[in-house]
Formats: C-alpha cells, sequence, structure tokens
C-alpha cells in the first residue's frame, strides 16, 4: 500500500519531535544529575540537548515539567528491568526472583549517578504537586512488590504488619540503600548490596 505523501510528512514531523523530546530528556538527565535541579536552567539543558529555548517549550512548560518527565522515564526503566528479570525465573523460586529483582532495580536506578540523583536527590521538595506524585510512585513500587509476594506465596499469606505497612516499609529500605550505594566512593560491591537487599524483601516472608 502506498502511504499518501501527506501522511508521510506527518509522521517524519512527528518523529522529528519525538526525537527532540528524547533529547531533552537525555539532557535534563544530564544536568540534573550534575548540577543538580536548582542550579540547572532552561539555558543550560538547551545547550546540553543542543537545541532551541523554542523548542524546549514545544514540549515542556518549565524545568519541573522536564524533571517530572525524567524522574518518570527513570522510574518506567527500573520497573521494566524487574519486571523482566523476574519473568525470567522460576515462578516458584522466591529467594531467586527476590534476587533478580534486587539486582534489576539496583543496576537501573544506582548504577547510573545521574539517574539515582535524580530519584533520590532532585525530586525530593520540588513543590507540593511534584511530592503529591513522588509518594504516588512510592505506592506503586509497594504494590508491585507486594503483587510478587502473593504470587510467590499465595493470595492467604500477610506478611507482619500488612502489606501496606510491610511494603512501605521495605520500599523505604531499598531506596535508601541503593541511595547511599551509589553515592559513597569507593562504592562497596554490587553483589553485596543486592544481598542485603534480597535479605530485606526475603525477611517479609518471615512469621
Amino acid at each position: 500500500m502506498t502511504v499518501p505523501s501527506s501522511s508521510r510528512s506527518s509522521s517524519r514531523v512527528d518523529d522529528r519531535r519525538a526525537q527532540r523530546r528524547d533529547r531533552f530528556l537525555l539532557a535534563g538527565l544530564a544536568v540534573f544529575g550534575e548540577a543538580g535541579y536548582r542550579n540547572s536552567s532552561i539555558t543550560s539543558i538547551c545547550k546540553a540537548a543542543g537545541l532551541a529555548r523554542a523548542q524546549f517549550y514545544e514540549h515542556f512548560a518549565n524545568r519541573e515539567e522536564l524533571l517530572l518527565a525524567v524522574y518518570n522515564a527513570v522510574q518506567v526503566d527500573a520497573r521494566q528491568a524487574v519486571a523482566a528479570a523476574v519473568a525470567d525465573t522460576a515462578a516458584d523460586d522466591f529467594v531467586t526472583r527476590a534476587r533478580a529483582a534486587m539486582r534489576a532495580y539496583a543496576e537501573s536506578v544506582g548504577s547510573d549517578v545521574h539517574r539515582a540523583r535524580v530519584s533520590f536527590v532532585e525530586c525530593v521538595g520540588v513543590s507540593d504537586d511534584f511530592e503529591r506524585h513522588r509518594i504516588e510512585q512510592r505506592e506503586v513500587w509497594a504494590d508491585f512488590f507486594a503483587t510478587e509476594l502473593r504470587l510467590a506465596l499465595g493470595q492467604d499469606f500477610t506478611p507482619v504488619g500488612g502489606y501496606r505497612t510491610a511494603a512501605t516499609g521495605f520500599i523505604g529500605a531499598l531506596m535508601a540503600l541503593v541511595h547511599q550505594w551509589s553515592s559513597t566512593e569507593p562504592r562497596t560491591g554490587f553483589d553485596d548490596l543486592v544481598e542485603v537487599l534480597t535479605r530485606f524483601l526475603v525477611a517479609l516472608t518471615l512469621p
């Protein structure tokens, strides 16, 4: 089938817009991860992206909107990495699944200092709206791990304190440990980090 020229032209325009947005996301990750959100500017972001200020406003209303988009992209990447890692392990081997999940999360968020800084530092205290969104994202992670526990241990299993308390406590420990590991020089062994995180998660299954 022959695509009409007007459709091809529209597709090319959309592709270029998407490419520019991706360049702004990468620039935002670099600038926020290096200089910090509060020390950044639209000018510095545009310079890093190699794009014009007017093009920035085609995609984002302000720096906070870009930071939100960068933060969301990091979270989505991490969840996809964890889901893929868990899918590759046996459903009845909870410890192996837990270890795979912890390794995938730590690699996705913690191995890149820019991703870690955006996830754990620059997103804090930006605005009331951003803070609500950040808390909502923690709830998404808590739900993710609660689902994993139910799959591994059955629908009748309930951790001490209930799922909400247990999962929320675990997410706090997970993020604190990955943040500490990512920001400490020299870094401790990655396998040690994964093992500590795995034991935290497995501990939720203990009576």
